[in-house]
């Protein structure tokens, strides 16, 4: 099937099929005669992987690492739940980070009065200590 159909039967827009083909995670596929990439249903399977470790949050590097392994039959799981949970880890200390992010902002936005008066302690916050309003900036 030609590249349209590939991304549309792996839910993998044709540009990224494309970039992984580049990158090596995909690798390139068969050409027709009038030069159409043309995949098998083992790339769409394999497009499919890809889309749904992405749709986890997987790095592409880590994705090379969990499509080597399932293509090897004589891995050990361990390997892949390794990979997984240290995936976990990340994740978990993303949420972390977000989450102290998003109460800064809520403790920072509690103080600003939002009304038509230009003191803004989440301007003031974002320009850092001592930084005078327009300090730094070219005048004309």
């Amino acid at each position: 099937m030609r590249i349209g159909e590939a991304a549309q039967a792996s839910g993998v827009s044709a540009k990224m099929i494309r970039h992984y083909e580049a990158i090596g995670l995909l690798p390139a596929a068969a050409r027709s005669e009038s030069n159409y990439r043309d995949y098998t249903e083992a790339e769409i399977h394999t497009l499919r992987f890809i889309r749904r470790a992405r749709d986890l949050g997987f790095a592409l590097h880590e994705i090379a690492s969990l499509l080597a392994l399932w293509g090897d039959r004589q891995r050990a799981s361990a390997e892949v739940k390794r990979l997984a949970l240290a995936h976990v880890e990340a994740l978990e200390a993303k949420a972390r980070d977000l989450s102290a992010m998003a109460a800064t902002l809520r403790h920072l936005a509690a103080h600003c009065h939002g009304d038509a008066r230009p003191d803004c302690p989440i301007l003031d916050e974002l320009a850092g200590p001592g930084e005078a309003p327009g300090a730094g900036r070219n005048s004309l």
